[in-house]
C-alpha cells in the first residue's frame, strides 16, 4: 500500500487532517528565541487568515505530501524500518520533498498573507522541517506502519 492511499483513505483522512494540524501546532509551540517569535507570528496571521485555513491547507496539501514522500516511506518499509526513526534519519530528505511543495504553492497562493509569512519564514523553513520530521514520521506511523 503507498503512502498516498494509507493518508488520503477516506474513512481515516480527516482524523489524519486533524493530527497533521496538531503537530504543526506543536512545533510552531516548541519553537524558541527570535526565530520562534517569528514563525509564532506568522503562523498566528496564517490562522487569522480566516477560521479553518490551516485545516484546509492541510487538507489540500496531504495527496501531494504523501505523493512526495512516499519512496521514503517505501524506502523505510523495504529496509524494515520504523517510518518515525527512518524520517528522523533522513530529515533532510522529508523537509526536500514537502518544501518542494509548499514553494510552488506559495508561488500561487491568492492570499497576500499567507503568501508573505511564507515568504518571510522560508529562509529557516529547512531546517523547521528539519525538526518536525521526526513527529511526522511518528503520525505516518500511527496511520501506516
Amino acid at each position: 500500500m503507498s503512502l498516498v492511499d494509507v493518508l488520503t483513505d477516506a474513512s481515516k483522512k480527516p482524523q489524519i487532517v486533524k493530527d497533521c494540524c496538531t503537530l504543526i501546532d506543536e512545533e510552531v509551540k516548541d519553537k524558541g528565541g527570535i526565530s520562534g517569535l517569528a514563525i509564532k507570528a506568522g503562523y498566528g496571521a496564517v490562522k487569522g487568515i480566516k477560521p479553518g485555513f490551516v485545516e484546509h491547507a492541510v487538507e489540500d496539501l496531504l495527496p501531494e505530501f504523501a505523493k512526495a514522500l512516499d519512496p521514503l516511506y517505501g524506502e523505510a518499509k523495504a529496509n524494515d524500518k520504523a517510518i518515525g526513526d527512518f524520517f528522523s534519519a533522513n530529515a533532510g530528505r522529508v523537509a526536500d520533498a514537502l518544501l518542494a511543495i509548499t514553494d510552488g504553492k506559495a508561488q500561487r497562493a491568492k492570499s497576500g498573507v499567507a503568501k508573505g509569512a511564507y515568504d518571510k519564514l522560508r529562509g529557516s523553513a529547512k531546517k523547521n522541517v528539519e525538526q518536525a520530521a521526526p513527529r511526522l514520521g511518528k503520525l505516518i506511523e500511527k496511520y501506516g506502519a
